[in-house]
């Protein structure tokens, strides 16, 4: 996908078409996500980030490739492989250093307030999520 698709109600992009080679990608931006912060990043091997913290929002750290370290303030640091994932309160200080061998590409989703709760609903006449054959795996 080469650019951003959008229609009512959504919009559908890649991250490799939402920045330069390295640093933020503009996910909010780029899909006009109006709900939370979202940014994809990506680092080059052997590169950090600064040491941060926040005000007010909490921070949801997935790594989508390669391997990153998050050094935490109280010292503590954590590897984290693709499909790992952190939370990490605002007040938290953290940097992120990539500590593999390709570039690291991780997604930063940040938010306040508190989580909304399953509101999701299917539409009427549908009576299931995952269409005729139920969930993966599901009993035929």
């Amino acid at each position: 996908m080469s650019e951003i698709a959008t229609g009512e109600g959504y919009a559908v992009g890649h991250i490799d078409d939402m920045g330069d080679r390295y640093g933020f990608r503009k996910v909010r931006r780029a899909l006009d996500v109006k709900a939370f912060g979202v940014n994809a990043l990506v680092l080059p091997p052997g590169l950090e980030t600064g040491r941060h913290f926040h005000d007010e929002q909490e921070e949801l750290y997935f790594v989508h490739r390669g391997t990153i370290e998050m050094e935490f303030g109280d010292g503590t640091a954590h590897r984290l492989e693709p499909g790992a994932a952190a939370r990490v309160d605002a007040a938290t200080v953290r940097k992120v250093r990539n500590v593999g061998e390709e570039d690291a590409v991780y997604l930063v989703v940040g938010g306040k307030d508190g989580y909304v709760g399953r509101d999701g609903r299917l539409p009427e006449g549908e009576t299931s999520r995952f269409g005729p054959g139920g969930p993966p795996g599901a009993p035929q």
